[in-house]
């Protein structure tokens, strides 16, 4: 994946208060890696270990250092950067560029652009906004909802009742992310996060009712722009040749996007109320993080209680008196 540097100077330009000094050329270098450098081993002249094809940030630490070299001392230490072929060069706190620079900038063509920023805050903001852009990400035909802090998943066949289920999760007070499409995106840290559609945002279909707005209907405290997606719940039908899961012993485990998340598979049938389901599902989930697992609780106290009542066996079989 790859997009031109005027894409990254136009969604940046006020969150990061940029201002080109060096205009972006047709056709120039595209952006194509998250890495973000700070080049000042490179302007000193060792660039062994730097990777080509990066955005480049100068700080004050590397302009101080160009200060102290002469006009075409500076051009022989940006050059070294400039060999490195990064798609945009930045600096950082409205830094003054020397005019040398300047002129080395525009006839090799590389983009300049400054920021009022600080280096170090920049960098970060820069690499934030790289991750978010080029991390992996898929679609997912379910609905996701944000219940008790917890993202549920909400899977299956078509018409099998997941609008109708995250609408009653919404009248009891829980927030809807995504309805229909759910757009999922993995993060650097293997956390994926999901949201809606542009497109679609906050409707939800319901059928034999239609497309409603939820935001519209039960306001703000209804939604959410996104939401870190940590239960998949799969809605199924039911077959009575299935053995389900009836202690939750074994715990399943799906995959989106290389990243494994806990798997609970609900099967439907009339009646079953599938809304206080899902709220029992998030709270377990919790309950679990927190180092609580009912299911296992359950199975030592049994194991315990078998103990028990053998050592108990034992000793009266061998009571003589």
């Amino acid at each position: 994946m790859e997009f031109p540097v005027t894409t990254l100077y136009e969604q940046l330009r006020e969150p990061l208060l940029l201002e080109p000094l060096v205009e972006a050329v047709v056709g120039g270098r595209p952006v194509a890696a998250v890495d973000v450098h700070r080049p000042g081993m490179a302007l000193m002249g060792f660039a062994e270990n730097f990777l080509p094809r990066r955005v480049q940030v100068f700080g004050e630490s590397e302009m101080a250092f160009l200060a102290t070299l002469a006009g075409e001392d500076q051009r022989q230490a940006v050059e070294r950067v400039l060999d490195l072929e990064p798609p945009v060069i930045f600096i950082a706190m409205d830094l003054e560029v020397p005019g040398p620079i300047l002129q080395l900038m525009r006839e090799r063509r590389v983009p300049l652009i400054r920021s009022a920023l600080p280096a170090v805050e920049f960098t970060a903001e820069l690499t934030h906004y790289l991750e978010r852009v080029f991390s992996p990400r898929t679609e997912v035909h379910g609905t996701l909802a944000d219940v008790y802090g917890v993202g549920l998943l909400f899977t299956g066949r078509s018409g099998i009742g997941k609008s109708e289920c995250a609408l009653d999760l919404i009248e009891r007070g829980h927030r809807l992310v995504a309805d229909d499409i759910v757009e999922i995106t993995r993060t650097g840290d293997d956390v994926l996060i999901g949201r809606y559609r542009d497109v679609l945002r906050h409707h939800l279909e319901i059928r034999g009712v239609g497309v409603i707005d939820v935001q519209a209907i039960f306001g703000i405290r209804a939604i959410r722009m996104q939401k870190r997606i940590e239960v998949e719940v799969q809605l199924q039908d039911w077959d009575d040749g299935v053995d389900y899961e009836r202690i939750g012993l074994e715990n399943r485990y799906g995959e989106i996007l290389g990243v494994s998340i806990p798997q609970v598979a609900v099967p439907l049938f009339p009646g079953k109320n599938i809304t206080v389901i899902s709220e029992v599902i998030a709270l377990n989930f919790m309950l679990k993080i927190y180092g609580y697992d009912a299911a296992q609780v359950l199975n030592d106290r049994i194991l315990d209680t078998m103990r028990a009542s053998d050592r108990l066996r034992k000793y009266l079989e061998q009571d003589r008196e």
